[in-house]
């Protein structure tokens, strides 16, 4: 067991750190010890519990119900809404499009209308469940086009999306306006506020102008809301909540057609810990309304100390106000955003690199948490010296040879060779070793072809490989991450010499 414990210990070592406000993406950390502690207890204690059946373990039931009449006093919502508790934003989002698709059989051909900057989770929905995507240009404000949004509505729309706010840029798309016009054609209208949805409700409280996103808009028939985002839980838990029990009816899935027990699903999940429930519920129970208050107020103090910071920066710009508590960030001709990046995780900041997309330049992503407040002179100092080195060492350029190498593949029609290609050209795997034929491999489990000999080799300075990203189209970038991370996923087998 002890053996077990150190080398649980050794490999966190090479994570990314969760507490202490470094972590500018990913995870959300109120900085309370104590309420952490609280939380793993809850976690540890419900690790056994399966939420498949809620007459097995009913207190399962009961945190899930008040966890969603919580969430539903934050966003205004009826006396009839409803919710589920899912394992992530992801999965209440394509769950928002399953219920929308499964809602309507008399559409043959259903679709979903996105803003450009909806997140990815409703692409990933589409693709799963057979749903086109009509994916809308945004204004330049990076705010969805309500009226380019109503002209992509037809007949056969299902769902019309929206953010509160958009996690690339912040900033909450005009939802009064496009939820309106969804209702005018019979179509649901989900709210994104998987990011916002626990913290924007205390800004309007705090004083800030909020734009209108929750359910007192008329034509919002759905909000996703992260629970292990703003309202501080551990991961992994989302709410989706439905204005209506007829809205979310068509999101459960029952089979008695076997000769089992008799399945009954509320979300993507049969089997299901108990723990992160557990764990939501017990932090929102501890924290309150008054705690998630003070939070926010932290939150937003911080993000308005970064936006100031970055204002008075040579080099540095926010790319757009922020709405809530997403911070981006974009260089001048001086330096680049990778190697800012680069710099910032030298002095152990995590700043998330985002590549550039249809007129929104590549950037930093910050994603501001109550625990980042007590750090933010270390914060900027730090920033200040990334971007002098930044600047001492000039704009990263990716080889033009790679680019026509890049430019001249077709990514749908991509071979092994043209992956291990990419993959040595960007850098994220080392060169292929001719002389190392991988005789100790068993070549019925190693990977074909060249794929055997390439070695994995990432670089600890990302800003020529995300650099390379950058000059990508979307779809090559979607290519060589793919073959990236099957390259990265083979197993370690006990005894290997590999």
């Amino acid at each position: 067991m002890t053996d077990v414990r150190t080398r649980l210990e050794q490999l966190r070592a090479g994570d990314l750190p969760v507490h202490g406000g470094r972590t500018l993406a990913y995870v959300y950390d109120a900085g309370l010890p104590e309420l952490d502690a609280l939380a793993r207890d809850a976690v540890a204690a419900y690790a056994g519990a399966n939420g498949l059946d809620p007459t097995a373990f009913p207190s399962l039931l009961t945190m899930e119900n008040e966890l969603v009449g919580f969430a539903c006093d934050l966003v205004d919502a009826p006396a009839s809404t409803v919710g589920t508790v899912t394992s992530g934003g992801t999965e209440s989002c394509m769950l928002a499009v399953q219920a929308a698709r499964d809602g309507r059989p008399d559409v043959a051909r259903p679709n979903v209308v996105l803003p450009t900057t909806g997140h990815a989770a409703f692409r990933k929905a589409a693709h799963y469940f057979g749903v086109e995507l009509r994916s809308v240009p945004v204004r330049d404000d990076f705010r969805a086009d309500p009226a380019a949004m109503a002209a992509a509505i037809d007949e056969d729309t299902v769902l019309v999306v929206v953010s509160a706010p958009s996690y690339a840029h912040g900033v909450v798309d005009p939802v009064a306006e496009i939820a309106a016009a969804a209702a005018a054609h019979g179509v649901r209208c989900h709210v994104d506020a998987c990011i916002g949805g626990w913290v924007l409700p205390y800004a309007g409280r705090l004083g800030r102008a909020v734009p209108p996103w929750t359910f007192a808009v008329d034509g919002v028939t759905s909000i996703s809301v992260d629970t292990h985002k703003y309202a501080y839980a551990p991961k992994g838990t989302s709410l989706l909540l439905h204005r209506t029990p007829e809205l979310r009816r068509p999101q459960f899935f029952s089979s008695a057609d076997w000769p089992g027990y008799t399945m009954l699903n509320s979300t993507m999940q049969s089997t299901k810990s108990g723990g992160p429930l557990a764990g939501a519920w017990t932090v929102v129970q501890s924290l309150g309304d008054e705690g998630y208050l003070d939070l926010a107020r932290q939150a937003f103090e911080a993000t308005d100390a970064i936006v100031a910071g970055v204002a008075a920066l040579d080099g540095l710009e926010v790319l757009a106000a922020p709405d809530s508590t997403l911070v981006t960030v974009v260089t001048d001709e001086t330096c680049d955003p990778f190697t800012v990046a680069d710099e910032m995780k030298l002095r152990g900041w995590y700043l998330q690199p985002q590549l550039a997309y249809a007129g929104s330049p590549a950037n930093l992503h910050l994603t501001v948490s109550a625990a980042t407040l007590a750090h933010l002179d270390e914060l900027l100092a730090s920033l200040r010296e990334a971007v002098a080195a930044a600047v001492a060492a000039g704009p990263v350029a990716v080889d033009p040879g790679v680019v026509a190498f890049i430019e001249a593949l077709d990514p749908a029609a991509l071979s092994d060779d043209d992956f291990d290609g990419l993959l040595v050209a960007s850098g994220l795997v080392g060169a292929p070793d001719e002389g190392d034929r991988s005789d100790h491999h068993d070549p019925h489990l190693a990977p074909p072809g060249p794929a055997s000999r390439v070695e994995l080799a990432l670089p600890e300075r990302m800003a020529e490989v995300n650099a390379m990203l950058d000059v990508a189209s979307p779809a090559m970038r979607e290519a060589l991450l793919v073959a990236f991370l099957d390259r990265l996923s083979r197993p370690s087998r006990p005894g290997s010499t590999a």
